[in-house]
């Protein structure tokens, strides 16, 4: 084999070693950041339904504060029904 022959393969064997190894790094990242992309997927669920929770909890107090009391526009009423003396 010459000298150029021999020189040829171990450049395309480089390349083609470098290019394996370098699709694998890329995914091993690619499947890194899905995860990562789950990992604040599920985050922000936890999150929503802690919001929903929290909203749902104000809800009932509300409810439950408004059957307590006797609620009445009397600003308007009083105003119209009796004028202010002068």
């Amino acid at each position: 084999m010459s000298r150029a022959s021999k020189f040829t393969l171990a450049g395309t064997s480089l390349f083609a070693v470098g290019t394996v190894i370098m699709v694998h790094f890329q995914q091993k990242m690619e499947k890194q950041a899905m995860h990562q992309g789950v990992v604040r997927d599920m985050e922000q669920q936890r999150i929503k339904k802690e919001r929903q929770l929290d909203f749902d909890l104000q809800k009932a107090l509300e409810e439950e504060y408004k059957r307590g009391q006797t609620v009445r526009e009397t600003t308007e009423e009083s105003s119209t029904k009796n004028p202010p003396d002068r």
